[in-house]
């Protein structure tokens, strides 16, 4: 259904050609990378700190001199001398570049190659293929061309990574074959030695006289998940730490200049096809932005402050209330941040990219109702906590994917890797407020009036569009983004990004401040889409968004009425702390009881969701 199944024979030929030649441009765009010689050095070691480095309260490291008097440096008994790969030369960078081009271009050739293959056999015989028989020779084309962007990606890794994530989250937009190929990448990487990750760690938290040994009593050596810019160890604190058991996130030695070379040389070649109608959207801006979000990435002690930014705003409800989180969120453990080293929470479970995988271990069918069941509460989990985040307080996690998602043991949802967060405008969380507030609001997906104050409020967000473009094309872009329930986008315009009729092509410009918004609304349309859920973002985020626009603000009573008003939110506080539990426990129920209690909830859930559809139409 990608390709235009659907469609005549002749049509599915060429459309399938044009899809995969605009998404191997897109993908193309990830080439000619020069990586960024940062270090005159070709060998560096890692060294304990000179006098003057570091401070003792053993919160953040400083890479200049401390002002403080009291100074530890750690035992340099207990510090391995480790060699860094030295720099590539310009040598490597050529080949680099060609090596990535020298698999990429064959991986489109070779679609052009078989839609010509297919025409000619079509007009010799005058013969037609069946949908299945086309569907198996493309699903054969698309295993080829995935386990080659897969080698390639391997081989190349850097920013190159980043790019096979978003693929690997899109199973609504890129053949099967092409997401599983590539979900490896979201969870892991590559992973570096542990030798060289405990030198990190004793380089970055041991004070003057400690072992390793006194910091951690365990500490595991094959990570449990290794990405482009760090990867994470389970261990187990010692007694004088807590004692409990924690996850270690080690930042790769050098890869900030690496990945930061990577998109710079990305943006210029971006900025080269910015006029391009090839592609189905401006990459130089999300680029840009991408470069932003990246230069937070690489500083640890910004991520522990976000991640305790981000659990503040998902505990408390509107008045400020305890409430319990929709996701779990590992906190960081004080005392033991530094710039390139984050000791926090340890989120027992698996990473979503390998869920199926484990359901199937534990005897779990994947289209089974515990499998439906979940991903709908994941559905929800993930649209309240960045419908909150983004609309409440404009600061939300930036890079979710299957890798950083969680299912936890128990049944609940965990959010991990918070170095990428954004925080928007003021002016454009309350616009996104009144987008959501308009379409929930709408008598119709063609009714003019409706049309013309949801496209004025998108391009009030900075959305500029290309000259000519329909009346309709602001609303409709707004609609695709928001709307996932929509059938029929207004001005006839398609639902699939990649269409030539879809409105993304009607984009000229996005703005920067929307671009990661982006990215959380779509993953979470990827994943309704895969549950084949019919979800309206802006139907569930509409009463968060006009709570915000009426600015949170308590209603003045006397004592009596403020006694009732406290007495509700102690309800609801309890109701939601009491479906947590239950929810809980029925992971623990024996698996045929189990089944039978999740076919019931599904059931009722299925039930819910087409009333909703039906008030909605």
């Amino acid at each position: 259904s990608y390709y235009g199944i659907n469609n005549t024979s002749q049509e599915r030929i060429n459309n399938c050609a044009m899809k995969l030649s605009s998404l191997a441009l897109a993908v193309s765009l990830v080439a000619n990378i020069k990586t960024s010689t940062a270090f005159a050095n070709s060998n560096i070691n890692l060294h304990p700190y000179a006098a003057g480095t570091r401070t003792t309260t053993r919160i953040f490291q400083l890479d200049e001199a401390a002002s403080s008097s009291e100074i530890t440096t750690p035992n340099v008994d207990e510090i391995p001398t480790i060699e860094f790969p030295p720099p590539l030369t310009k040598v490597e960078n050529y080949q680099r570049a060609a090596k990535f081009w020298s698999s990429a271009i064959p991986i489109v050739l070779s679609y052009y190659s078989k839609s010509a293959e297919l025409q000619v056999k079509q007009a010799f015989t005058g013969v037609s293929l069946t949908e299945a028989e086309e569907q198996i020779i493309w699903n054969e084309q698309h295993r080829k061309g995935a386990l080659e962007l897969a080698d390639i990606i391997s081989s190349l890794k850097g920013f190159y990574v980043k790019t096979a994530q978003i693929i690997a989250s899109r199973q609504d937009l890129f053949p099967a074959e092409y997401t599983d190929a590539l979900s490896d990448f979201t969870d892991n990487v590559d992973p570096l030695p542990v030798s060289l990750i405990k030198a990190v760690v004793v380089k970055e938290l041991l004070n003057r006289g400690e072992k390793f040994e006194d910091v951690f009593s365990e500490f595991d050596d094959t990570p449990v998940g290794a990405a482009s810019v760090a990867q994470v160890h389970r261990a187990v604190l010692t007694e004088k730490y807590g004692g409990k058991e924690v996850a270690v996130k080690v930042q790769r030695p050098s890869i900030e200049s690496k990945l930061m070379g990577d998109i710079a040389n990305l943006k210029a070649l971006a900025k080269t096809f910015r006029e391009s109608d090839a592609l189905p959207l401006d990459y130089y801006t999300v680029f840009c932005e991408l470069e932003s979000q990246l230069q937070d990435e690489f500083d640890f002690v910004a991520e522990a402050v976000a991640m305790d930014r981000i659990h503040a705003c998902v505990t408390r409800d509107a008045n400020g209330l305890p409430c319990e989180s929709p996701i779990v969120l590992p906190r960081p453990v004080p005392g033991l941040v530094s710039k390139r080293v984050l000791v926090m929470d340890y989120l027992k479970g698996v990473p979503l990219s390998r869920a199926a995988e484990e359901m199937l271990k534990r005897g779990i069918d994947p289209d089974s109702p515990e499998a439906q069941i979940f991903g709908r509460r994941l559905l929800r989990a993930l649209t309240d906590v960045f419908g909150r985040c983004i609309l409440e307080t404009g600061f939300f996690h930036a890079d979710p994917h299957p890798g950083n998602i969680f299912v936890l043991d128990d049944g609940r949802v965990g959010l991990i890797d918070f170095g990428q967060v954004k925080q928007i405008s003021g002016r454009a969380r309350e616009t996104l407020a009144k987008v959501m507030i308009a379409l929930d609001d709408r008598e119709s997906d063609t009714n003019p009036a409706d049309l013309d104050t949801i496209g004025n409020l998108a391009l009030e967000l900075g959305v500029e569009l290309n000259d000519g473009s329909q009346r309709e094309a602001p609303a409709a872009v707004a609609m695709w983004l928001f709307d996932g329930s929509v059938e029929t986008l207004p001005g006839g315009y398609d639902k699939g990004e990649l269409s030539p009729n879809s409105p993304v092509k009607e984009l000229k410009s996005f703005p920067q401040d929307l671009v990661l918004v982006g990215r959380s609304t779509i993953l979470i349309k990827g994943l309704s889409s895969r549950l084949n859920v019919p979800w309206s973002l802006s139907k569930e985020w509409a009463p968060t968004a006009r709570r915000v626009l009426e600015g949170n603000r308590a209603v003045k009573s006397e004592k009596k009425q403020d006694l009732k008003i406290r007495m509700r939110d102690v309800v609801i506080l309890l109701n939601s702390w009491g479906k947590g539990k239950a929810s809980r426990a029925v992971t623990k129920l024996p698996p045929p009881l189990r089944k039978r209690v999740a076919a019931a909830a599904l059931k009722i859930q299925k039930r819910k969701e087409a009333k909703r559809a039906e008030s909605q139409k």
